[in-house]
């Protein structure tokens, strides 16, 4: 769908802290993105992508389904800020050269404060996922 640069108009971010390398899909129910993990990135120590990197990647993804969508809608896209982490699970943390495959699933909205389900996964299993509470700042 969006790849690199494409994405740019969706999120916030901007490179180095972009950790989405294509928007795969998004829709009001669910965004998914693919990120390669290089050499060199900010978050990555000793060949592993660390935690943070794994909660910005879900965060990021939420970002370009909300970004998408926005501007499907003439819309710029909000701008908005993990305010709350719940259940967060990691079960490996992925190294360089591995490809996530992160989908983000809408929950349920309440006033500017979205609910959403990520999963991280690695060659189809599983490695991390958690519920975000983002906020998004009004336009």
């Amino acid at each position: 769908m969006k790849t690199s640069e494409q994405i740019l108009p969706f999120i916030p971010q901007r490179p180095p802290f972009v950790m989405i390398d294509e928007i795969v899909s998004a829709d009001d129910a669910v965004s998914r993105t693919t990120f390669t993990i290089r050499e060199g990135h900010l978050f990555v120590e000793g060949g592993f992508f660390g935690e943070p990197g794994l909660v910005e990647n879900m965060a990021q993804t939420a970002a370009a389904g909300t970004g998408y969508k926005a501007q499907q809608e003439g819309q710029p896209a909000p701008v908005g800020f993990i305010g709350a982490l719940k259940n967060l699970h990691i079960a490996q943390l992925p190294k360089v050269g591995d490809t996530l495959t992160t989908e983000v699933a809408f929950k349920m909205q309440v006033m500017n404060a979205h609910i959403v389900q990520a999963t991280v996964k690695v060659n189809g299993s599983e490695i991390a996922n958690c519920e975000l509470k983002i906020f998004l700042q009004d336009n």
